[in-house]
């Protein structure tokens, strides 16, 4: 072994040390952030974001304007969001005066069952493509996926002449029936791409442990798949809690009137606007009142969103 003289181990170690930060910063630093942006790139994603939220909110603001304007200033030009003489007249007529609550849960109950039913169908036909080779793997994956290239008018006709077939019109199945088909295509191939993202180990070491494979795909799969299941949830929901379209055809086709009973809401708000005169006050203030559980939802499922729609992006 050979030992380096004391002397130059003396002035190795007496070297004053190199200052990792100096008083002088590189030009290019100046245009570095610590994630790699430059301030006039930050600068510029901002406007564009403040931009866009003023051009989304603006037609917000606007129905809530019209839903606490007086009857007689329904039409005017103001552009203030809270005009003169606010007042809250609309909103007690929609609930006090029309079976609103009749719509409301109408449209929950439907919404409810076909969450439920398009989460259990998806979940266990995404499983199945992703962990079975089977004859038509392949051709049902590009099936599924040219069923969403489909404009959604197109499907309305057909799905109306099925349900009068089998006697589901006028009914909450025949809607709920509808509806979950519709949405277990999009909702697959989330939870597919989510499904190829889990390991195979897990699942082969709990089948080790004892559980069958339903027991592991249930034990395992579903907990690790919360972020994509909320993405299906949520995109079930809204789909059914906004469609207008196929309800009016199949709870009332022929009149809009002659089935309140399990008429959805918006259905419902369409019987505000007649033929010769339309009750924007309270359409606008029921517009409002309907949107308030679909923003809780997002409020509520907003940190599964992200997770749920990028991992299930890259395999690995």
């Amino acid at each position: 072994m050979i030992k380096q003289p004391s002397s130059q181990m003396h002035s190795t170690l007496a070297q004053p040390a190199i200052p990792s930060h100096t008083g002088v910063r590189p030009r290019s630093s100046f245009f570095r952030a610590s994630r790699g942006d430059s301030p006039f790139k930050r600068l510029l994603i901002h406007l564009v974001l403040i931009a866009y939220c003023i051009i989304t909110i603006y037609p917000i603001s606007r129905v809530i304007s019209v839903a606490l304007r007086p009857g007689d200033q329904l039409l005017s030009g103001d552009l203030s969001v809270i005009p003169a003489n606010a007042t809250l007249n609309s909103f007690n007529t929609v609930l006090n005066g029309r079976p609103f609550y009749e719509w409301i849960f109408n449209s929950l109950l439907i919404t409810i069952a076909v969450t439920v039913i398009g989460l259990v169908l998806a979940s266990t036909a995404a499983y199945a493509f992703s962990r079975f080779k089977f004859v038509g793997r392949g051709p049902g994956l590009v099936f599924l996926l040219a069923n969403q290239m489909i404009p959604a008018t197109m499907l309305v006709l057909p799905i109306f002449l099925m349900l009068s077939r089998l006697g589901l019109t006028q009914q909450y199945a025949g809607i709920i029936f509808a509806y979950s088909v519709s949405a277990v295509p999009f909702s697959v191939w989330i939870l597919k791409g989510y499904y190829d993202t889990i390991p195979q180990d897990l699942e082969e070491a709990a089948q080790v442990d004892g559980t069958t494979r339903l027991g592991a795909f249930w034990r395992v799969i579903v907990p690790l798949s919360t972020p994509a299941l909320a993405i299906a949830a949520l995109f079930n929901f809204t789909q059914a809690w906004n469609e207008y379209l196929l309800a009016s055809l199949i709870f009332n086709h022929n009149d809009p009137t002659t089935n309140q009973q399990i008429t959805t809401w918006p259905v419902g708000l369409n019987t505000m606007l007649g033929q010769f005169t339309s009750e924007w006050g309270n359409f606008a203030a029921a517009s409002v009142m309907v949107a308030i559980p679909v923003m809780i939802l997002f409020l509520y499922s907003s940190k599964w969103l992200i997770g749920g729609l990028t991992l299930g992006g890259v395999k690995g």
